[in-house]
Order: structure tokens, then C-alpha cells, then sequence
């Protein structure tokens, strides 16, 4: 999601920072534009829409003629896409490029206007570039210091200061960023694809290291102002390769970012502790209209759904039903206007999804789409649309759409739970600080795999596997046999663990191995009963808890103990092991992570 890319040398660096974007599209945007030092000051062009857009606007007004810039792809978060939002964002004096969300914008937002600065855009990017500009008193390093001091939040930057003509300063955290080393020309960069056509020699920034670029030279320094001597990497994969970022596979590239993926989706919906969508057909005060909602979806997207039919029913006490597409447009729908149908859809394409869609709108429902792709055409035809934040999934097996699914879900949730007076504000406000605290969980569980490693490596001869739980683990349980299913090609199921006993459990014996997830206290109990009677009939069981649950010995094999957090929460914290477990099969068995065969990423056929 975004790009970045910056030029300092000898060649056109228009022609340079088009082509770097060229190859970051795959990372999905909504507008471009470009900053180049020309005769001495800055000139910015911008534009929504494509890089084609961009490029037919310079052809109208002028193409920029110079050696230095810096250039963006913007995927839009706060603020919606337009002219005015796009990238790079500054005055006359600095410019600069942002990839990721601050989360403390407001308050310097707040901050930046008593002292009389007067916005124009909607976008958080706006107050790094102001408050860049209070700081600035001609050293561009104590500046960017400063500011990087008052932000918190998740940012790649790349700036510009117009009293520094030749030069690029560029910083991250938690956004990745590279500096490309040349003969005579150096880059920054999101991702090694921008740059490859010119040099494959790179440092990868740190946390809060700031490069300071000129044609014939890099100096790299910490936030105390010290220089860094850093090691001097090689590209040496194809561009398909270098994509995934230096994982040696989409799939868990996309695992790990997923906490990031959860900020971008949540944090922009969350003001004062209270999800806003601004939905213009769909006003934040007019959620408590709806009877039911129905969710539609395929897959995984269902998966997610499952998830939010038991969340905005235990928050909200509202009725909800989720139904498989395909069928759902087969059937007669007993819909009007005071029905809500949620469309989830990672594409925005998906055949059955789009069908089911317009046979809501048929019968006068209210549709509500649920996608990660800009201008998708489930999005378009929804009457209204929210945007997860995931970027770019190549993976054929879904997670961080999924993951980001799941969020919105809670922010749904806790609209409805709001609006139909079961939550407080003070309430909402604790789920949401929890649903930030879950993300850094998250990447700290990511930090550490071995132990799914190693649990895939007593599974992966397995010719059958089932998935148990109960209620929310229930819903989890079948994305995590889905993930397994689909690219690991071991015959998996999920069952509702008390469901087992009706006939299901004739198939169970020591060659057929059982993962049981139990992380809901209310009914750990009953989950251990259903794990205690396959264990009686001889299967090898995995048994996925909370961190303080009371386990005894005899009941499982083995153990994987997650984070403790409320029930409620839970599934936002079981997913990963579950997909590490699937990823680490899959290799395991020698197939292929990111191309299961017969399956396509965007399924746009019946």
C-alpha cells in the first residue's frame, strides 16, 4: 500500500521516478505525484487516479526538468482520494512523501494551528510537512529530529528542502524504506522493484535512521545524529522475487504484515474512541435503524463473517446471518430496506459476491461492501463501500485481508453495539485501545515461529486432519482448515466441536490427528470434553488455549498457548498460529506456498 521513490543524480528524474512508481503499482493507489528541484525551487505535480493520469497532467502542464525529486503512489487513509490529498504534501520550501498513518495527527494537527498554520488537506502527511516547516531553522537533520520526537505512528519519508537543492533526506519506522546506491546517483525506495533497473546495491533503513542522499554519496545517521557505518546489501533475485520483500514467500510476507495491515484499516475509523465510517448513504447516526443484516461472502471473506455474526450479535444483540454467495443468490431473499447486507470481498470482483450483491439491491436492501481494492467493482455498485487497508495480497492464500476483515468486523460491531445503546462510549473506546494493543501482540507472536515450526513438522505427513471449537473458535477453526486445506493439500474439515459426536467421530482414529482450538472461557470446559473423546479414540491432538488456561496433561499431545486477552478478542490472536501452521506444512510438503493448483486469487467465474 503506497509507494516511494526518490532520485538524486544525472539522469531525468521525472523519467526515473515514473518508472520506479511503474513498479510499485502492485502495492494498489488511487493518486500520484512527483516533487523535482527545477531551477532552483520545488515543483510538485499531482494528480488522483493512475500514474497515467499523472503523466497526461504533465504532458498538459509541462513535464518537471531536473536531477532531483522525490515521487508517491498514494493509497488513500485519511482523506479520500483527490488532487488536493495526493502526495507529496509541503509548501514552497519543503516537500515530502509518507507512506503509513500517524496516529497522534489531530493533537499535532491541534498544535501546528494555534500557531496559525491553516491546512488545505484532510491527510495526516499534511501535519509532518507543517510541522517539518515550524522546526526548519536551516538544518534539515535537526528538523527532522525534532519532528520525529513529536510523531507516533508508522511512516516511510521522503523530503525536500528547497535550500538543499541535490539532495533527499528520507527516515522510517515501521514502513519500509531503502536507499539504492548508483555510480554518480542514488534512490530511496519502498521495495527493491523501483530500483533494480539501475542499481541492485541497497541499505535497508532501520527504525529512525535518517539518509541523507546527494548524486555521489550517502550518509546514514541515528536520532542522536551519529553516523552509522551499515552493511551494503545485493539484490540478487528476479523482479518477481524482489517484490516479496526478502521473504521467500508472499504468503508469509503477508503473515507478518498483518499488525501494520490491522493500524492502517482500524486507525483512520477511530475518533475519540469511536468508530466513524462517513458513510455517505449510511450516516454513523443511522445504524440502529437495521432489523438483521445478512452477510455475503466466499471463502475466506465468509470466514471473516462468521467472525462478525458473533460479534455484532454478543455486542450488539442484533441478528445476523451469514450465507456462502453462490447460494445466497439462488434463494428468495426475505430482504427490504431496514435489512443491512454486508458484501466482503478481498478482489471487489468476486463473481458470486457481485450476483449476490445485485440481488439484494433487487429487492431493496441496503448494501454495504466490505473490500480491499479501490474502485472494485463490488465497491462501485454497493451503495456504500468500506476499504481495508491490507495492500497488496499476492498470495493465492488469503491472511492479511482476512486478518483486516476481521477488524472491520469489530468496528461494525462496536457501531451497532453504540447505536443500539448495549455499549457506552468509555466501553468503545477500551475495545478499540484493545484492538491496537492486539496488532503489537501480534507482531511480537510473529517474532518467534519455532514452535509452529515445530508442530507442523509432527502433522505433516497427515492424509486427514479436523479442525474443533466452539463459537468464536468455531468460525476460526474453519479459516484455519481452509488455510491448511488449500495450499498443504491435506484433507481438512473444521466441526463445531459438540457436532462431532453425530456422526463425524466414526472417522476419528490414531492416523487421523486433531487441532482443537479452545480459547473461549465460558465454554473451555465443554471444548475439553469434545477434545477428551477423540483423544480416547486414538488421535494425536494439538490443543491451541489461552496462556493461563488449566490444561491436564492427558488431554493433549500437544499445547500452543496464545496471549491472553478477553474472549471476544480471541480470534484476532489464534489466526496467526494457524497460518504459520498451514505456511510451515506447506513447506514441509514441498508445495507450492503462493500458487496452490487449481486456485486463482480473484475468482470472477461461478
Amino acid at each position: 500500500m503506497c509507494g516511494i521513490v526518490g532520485y538524486v543524480g544525472m539522469q531525468d528524474v521525472t523519467d526515473v521516478l515514473i518508472d520506479g512508481l511503474q513498479h510499485l503499482e502492485y502495492r494498489g493507489y488511487d493518486s500520484a505525484g512527483i516533487a523535482v528541484f527545477e531551477e532552483g525551487e520545488i515543483r510538485v505535480v499531482k494528480s488522483r487516479g493512475r500514474l497515467t493520469d499523472l503523466i497526461q497532467r504533465m504532458e498538459e502542464e509541462g513535464k518537471p526538468s531536473g536531477t532531483c525529486g522525490i515521487g508517491h503512489t498514494r493509497w488513500a487513509t485519511h482523506g479520500e482520494p483527490s488532487d488536493v490529498n495526493s502526495h507529496p504534501h509541503g509548501n514552497e520550501s519543503i516537500s515530502i512523501v509518507h507512506n503509513g498513518i500517524i496516529e497522534n495527527y489531530m493533537a499535532v494537527k491541534a498544535f501546528l494551528e494555534e500557531k496559525g498554520y491553516v491546512f488545505e488537506s484532510q491527510t495526516d502527511t499534511e501535519t509532518i510537512a507543517k510541522l517539518l516547516d515550524y522546526y526548519y531553522t536551516g538544518d534539515p537533520l535537526k528538523a527532522i529530529r525534532s519532528v520525529l520526537a513529536k510523531i507516533h505512528g508508522s511512516y516511510a519519508l521522503g523530503i525536500i528542502f528547497r535550500d538543499f537543492p541535490g539532495k533527499i533526506f528520507a527516515t522510517r519506522k515501521d514502513s519500509p524504506l531503502i536507499v539504492g546506491v548508483g555510480k554518480g546517483e542514488n534512490f530511496i525506495a519502498s521495495d527493491v522493484p523501483a530500483i533494480l533497473k539501475y542499481t541492485r546495491d541497497y541499505y535497508l533503513l532501520e527504525q529512525d535512521e535518517i539518509a541523507e542522499l546527494t548524486a555521489d554519496s550517502v550518509t546514514i545517521t541515528d536520532v542522536n545524529g551519529d553516523i552509522l557505518s551499515k552493511e551494503l546489501m545485493t539484490a540478487d533475485w528476479d523482479m518477481e522475487a524482489a517484490e516479496k520483500g526478502g521473504y521467500p514467500h508472499f504468503m508469509i510476507k503477508e503473515i507478518n504484515e498483518q499488525p501494520t495491515a490491522i493500524v492502517n484499516t482500524i486507525s483512520p475509523r477511530i475518533e475519540d474512541g469511536v468508530p466513524h465510517f462517513h458513510l455517505p448513504n449510511l450516516p454513523d447516526d443511522t445504524f440502529g435503524r437495521f432489523k438483521s443484516v445478512q452477510i455475503v461472502a466466499c471463502g475466506t471473506a465468509m470466514h471473516a463473517g462468521m467472525i462478525g455474526k458473533y460479534l455484532i450479535e454478543r455486542m450488539a444483540r442484533l441478528p445476523v446471518n451469514v450465507e456462502i454467495a453462490s447460494e445466497f443468490r439462488y434463494r428468495d431473499l426475505l430482504l427490504d430496506k431496514d435489512d443491512l447486507v454486508i458484501v466482503i470481498s478481498q478482489s471487489g470482483e468476486t463473481a458470486d459476491s457481485l450476483a449476490a450483491l445485485r440481488a439484494a439491491k433487487e429487492v431493496g436492501a441496503h448494501t454495504l461492501a466490505v473490500v480491499n481494492v479501490v474502485g472494485s467493482s463490488i465497491a462501485r455498485e454497493a451503495d456504500d463501500v468500506i476499504y481495508t487497508y491490507a495492500g497488496l495480497e499476492i498470495s493465492v492464500a488469503s491472511t492479511k485481508a482476512y486478518t483486516v476483515q476481521v477488524a472491520v468486523m469489530y468496528l461494525l460491531a462496536i457501531k451497532f453495539a453504540l447505536a443500539r445503546g448495549r455499549m457506552t462510549e468509555q466501553e468503545s473506546a477500551e475495545f478499540c485501545r484493545t484492538l491496537f494493543d492486539i496488532s503489537k501482540s501480534m507482531e511480537a507472536m510473529l517474532k518467534d515461529t519455532h514452535e509452529c515450526q515445530y508442530y507442523a513438522s509432527k502433522f505433516q505427513n497427515a492424509h486427514s486432519l479436523f479442525f474443533i471449537g466452539r463459537g468464536l473458535d468455531y468460525a476460526l477453526s474453519l479459516e484455519g482448515s481452509l488455510k491448511l486445506k488449500e495450499i498443504s493439500y491435506i484433507h481438512s474439515e473444521a466441526y463445531a466441536a459438540g457436532e462431532l459426536k453425530h456422526g463425524t467421530i466414526s472417522l476419528i482414529s490414531q492416523d487421523v490427528p486433531v487441532i482443537a482450538v479452545a480459547t473461549q472461557t465460558r465454554i473451555y470446559e465443554k471444548t475439553i470434553s469434545n477434545v477428551k473423546e477423540v483423544r480416547a479414540r486414538g488421535a494425536k491432538v494439538l490443543l491451541i488455549c489461552k496462556q493461563d488456561a488449566v490444561v491436564d496433561p492427558e488431554v493433549a499431545d500437544y499445547i500452543l498457548r496464545i496471549p491472553v486477552y478477553d474472549d471476544i478478542f480471541m480470534p484476532l490472536m489464534t489466526i496467526v498460529p494457524l497460518q504459520l501452521f498451514a505456511y510451515y506444512t506447506t513447506i514441509l510438503r514441498g508445495c507450492d506456498v503462493d500458487k496452490p493448483r487449481n486456485l486463482a486469487k480473484s475468482v470472477t467465474v461461478e
